[in-house]
C-alpha cells in the first residue's frame, strides 16, 4: 500500500470515528498532495509525498516558535498537535550520530574541503538523506564536516 492510499485510507477511519482534529490535518494533507499534483501535472509517488509532509512539519514548527513568542499558547498547541499527526507519516528519522556518519561518508566520497564545497555536499546529502533527516540538523553536520 502506498503512502497516499494510507492517508487516504486513514482520513477515512478518522471520519468514521468522529476525530476532527485528526481528520482536518489529514484533509490539509490530502489537499496540499493534491494541489502539487494538480500544479506540475503529476502523480505522486512515495517519495514526493514526503517531501509535502516535510513541507508542512516545517511550516507547523515554525509555526509553533512564533505563536510562543507571541504569547500564544493556544493556537502553538492546535499546531501541535497536527505536527504530531503529519510525523506519523514520516519514516524513522537518522539520529544525530548517524547523520553526522552519513555526512563524513559523503564528504570523504566527493573529497570535499573547506565551505566552498558546502553547496556539492548538500546537494549529495539532500539525495540521500531525503525524507529521513531533518534538513537543519543535517546542514550544521555539512557545516561541522567541511569546517574540520
Amino acid at each position: 500500500m502506498s503512502l497516499k492510499d494510507k492517508i487516504t485510507d486513514d482520513m477515512k477511519a478518522a471520519m468514521r470515528a468522529k476525530d476532527s482534529e485528526r481528520l482536518g490535518t489529514i484533509r490539509l494533507l490530502t489537499a496540499a498532495m493534491k494541489q502539487k499534483e494538480v500544479d506540475e501535472r503529476i502523480e505522486l509517488d512515495d517519495a514526493a509525498v514526503i517531501a509535502v509532509i516535510d513541507k508542512m512539519v516545517k511550516q507547523r514548527k515554525d509555526s509553533i516558535t512564533a505563536f510562543e513568542q507571541g504569547g500564544r499558547a493556544d493556537l502553538a498547541a492546535k499546531e501541535a498537535a497536527e505536527l504530531v499527526v503529519l510525523e506519523a507519516y514520516l519514516p524513522a528519522r537518522l539520529s544525530a550520530d548517524e547523520i553526522a556518519a552519513e555526512v563524513k561518508a559523503i564528504v570523504a566520497e566527493l573529497g570535499a574541503k573547506g565551505p566552498g564545497d558546502m553547496g556539492k555536499v548538500m546537494g549529495a546529502v539532500k539525495a540521500k538523506l531525503a525524507g529521513k533527516a531533518d534538513m537543519g540538523q543535517v546542514s550544521a553536520a555539512v557545516k561541522a564536516a567541511l569546517a574540520s
